[in-house]
Formats: C-alpha cells, sequence, structure tokens
C-alpha cells in the first residue's frame, strides 16, 4: 500500500475573508480521500499570529504540501506563497509572482492592458492624493455610474457603485479604509460571467458560470449574507463562439499573469464584447463556490479538482528542486 500524502491546510488568516477562508477549508477537508492523504489543519487567527511563532515552521516540516485556502490579503497576494518557498515545501497555487500580480488590482489591469487584454477603463488613486481627486474629474474620465474599490482585497468589501456626487466621498473613504490605494472604474453595462481555470504550464478553461446578482451589484451581503442575492448558473447560456472566446481569453490572462494551478478569471459580457474583470488565484471553495461549481459542469468533480490540484503543486515543486541554487566558476 502506498504511503499517504500528508496535507496541511492553511486557512484563517490576517483578512476581511477570514470567515470565508474557514468555510472553504472545511469543505476542502471533507473532500480530500481520508484513503489517500492524512490532513492536518494550520489555522491563522485574525491577528496572523501563527506568524509570529516557530510553531508554524514544524508544522510545515511535517507535512508533504500544503493547501492554502486564504483568501484576501496575507494570504493571496504572495505573502504566505513567500514563506513557504522560504520554508522549502510545496504548495498549491499560483507562485509569488502571480499571487502578488492578480491580488494588486491597478497592477493586474496594468499588466492586461499592455498585452492587448480587454479590459474597462479605470484610475487609480493613492492615498496621498486622494484630496486632489473630483467627482467631476472622475465622472469626464468614466461617466456615471462608476465603482470604487480597494486595490488589494476581494469579496467585494469595501466595494461602492457612486451614482452621484454625495455618495463619492464616503465611497472614496470607506475603501481607503482596507487599503492604500483605490481603483475607480468604469460601469460596464453587462452580464458578469466567470470561467475557471487549471493547469500550469498547460492550463485549461471549464465551461463558463454566470452570475446574476439580485442586489445592486454582487456585493458581500449578495455572495455571503443574503441565500437567494444572486443566481448562480453553471454553465453560462452562452452561443458557442462566445464561450471560446470567454475560454481562450481566461486562458490568455492566466498565462500573462503568471499563475499557477488555479484561479477564477471574471468578465464582464458586453453584447459580445468580453472584458476581462480580474483573477482571483485563490477562489472560494464551499460547495455553492462556482470554481468547483463550473469544473464539475465541465466533468471534473470537487474530490477530483482537490487531487489534481495537489499533484500540481507536487509536480511543481519536483521541478523546481532541480534548479541550481549555487554556482561555483571554474
Amino acid at each position: 500500500m502506498s504511503k499517504k500524502i500528508r496535507v496541511g491546510l492553511l486557512f484563517g488568516g490576517r483578512s476581511v475573508e477570514h470567515e470565508i477562508s474557514l468555510l472553504s477549508a472545511k469543505n476542502v477537508a471533507q473532500a480530500l480521500d481520508k484513503k489517500k492523504y492524512d490532513i492536518s489543519f494550520i489555522k491563522i487567527d485574525k491577528q496572523g499570529a501563527c506568524f509570529s511563532k516557530i510553531a508554524i515552521y514544524k508544522s510545515f516540516q511535517s507535512v508533504d504540501v500544503i493547501f492554502p485556502i486564504l483568501h484576501g490579503t496575507f494570504g493571496e497576494d504572495g505573502t504566505v506563497q513567500g514563506l513557504l518557498k522560504l520554508a522549502n515545501i510545496p504548495f498549491v497555487g499560483s507562485n509569488v509572482l502571480g499571487s502578488a500580480v492578480c491580488m494588486d488590482k491597478d497592477i493586474m489591469k496594468r499588466v492586461l492592458r499592455e498585452a492587448g487584454i480587454p479590459i474597462s477603463d479605470f484610475i487609480t488613486v493613492q492615498d496621498f492624493e486622494k484630496d486632489k481627486i473630483t467627482f467631476e474629474e472622475i465622472q469626464n474620465k468614466l461617466g456615471i455610474p462608476f465603482f470604487i474599490k480597494p486595490a488589494n482585497s476581494g469579496s467585494s468589501v469595501g466595494i461602492h457603485k457612486v451614482k452621484e456626487k454625495k455618495d463619492f466621498e464616503k465611497a472614496l473613504k470607506d475603501a481607503f479604509q482596507y487599503d492604500r490605494k483605490v481603483l475607480i472604474e468604469e460601469y460596464i453595462q453587462g452580464r458578469e460571467i466567470e470561467c475557471a481555470v487549471l493547469g500550469n504550464e498547460a492550463p485549461i478553461a471549464s465551461a463558463p458560470g454566470e452570475i446574476i446578482p439580485k442586489h445592486e451589484f454582487y456585493s458581500y451581503e449578495a455572495k455571503y449574507l443574503d441565500e437567494e442575492g444572486a443566481l448562480l448558473k453553471a454553465p453560462a447560456d452562452l452561443p458557442e463562439d462566445i464561450v471560446r472566446k470567454i475560454q481562450n481569453l481566461a486562458i490568455q490572462a492566466y498565462k500573462v499573469l503568471c499563475c499557477e494551478g488555479m484561479a477564477r478569471v471574471d468578465f464582464f459580457l458586453r453584447d459580445e464584447e468580453v472584458l476581462v474583470n480580474e483573477l482571483n488565484t485563490i477562489p472560494g471553495f464551499t460547495k455553492i463556490s462556482m470554481y468547483p461549481r463550473m469544473w464539475k459542469v465541465s466533468g471534473i468533480s470537487y474530490g477530483q479538482l482537490i487531487d489534481k490540484l495537489i499533484q500540481l503543486a507536487l509536480d511543481r515543486f519536483k521541478k523546481e528542486q532541480k534548479l541550481k541554487t549555487s554556482f561555483k566558476p571554474k
């Protein structure tokens, strides 16, 4: 009988998405085949206390692979990935660069734009210049309404749809509570489409799904607090040519942003125009989350998806171990 793979589930974290991480970790743990895997739970509290103790390194050394289920900052942004690289332990998902670039929506959009991938128009505001920006300036550049969001955050926390001047300063102030850099984006009147990507060097894309919000937009409340806050359709009802276009763009964006393992790519569909909104390198893994749901309708079950992600992490680590880390001149 082959030896079980020891998987460390790393969850919780110093993030506004802490509670979502707990739900995702619970579902991943339930889906792991106990005949194939031994599971260790490594929880980080909201203050990040686990990182201040040597115990976390001991936890890393007692497993064969880490499955980070840390949504948002201090988990999905390259910080934990860097720690795991230093600890020389395989881990599921994107490496340091891909994680960091996708978490910072300003940098992400700049890279996508440079690669010729269609995106919505946006303006970036740093905290030291927030008093210089005016509602009229934004209105002239992006039109009305527009969205304000923290550049580094998730789960729609700190996001506001601004329709009038009286809402502008309040929305900007709230967004700056979560980041020192804020994105202001044009409003796209269209459908919200998502596509799941899986793989390292040769990624594949799932059948797309669709989010149909019943709130003003797909807010935190619509995602997690209101059970009827949005209709989640997988697969989405789309023409075959649009499906192929979305899948091709999802893989293209995934590669351009140096993603590995997995990502959920979010789009806007305006008539037949497909725009990339953002990439999420550690998407939700609850049983109703769109990433596993899209793979399920594409023929990959929840359990098979977890298996594939773990194998991708081990394969990448094996290749990285062959790289030289020392040099002796002749």
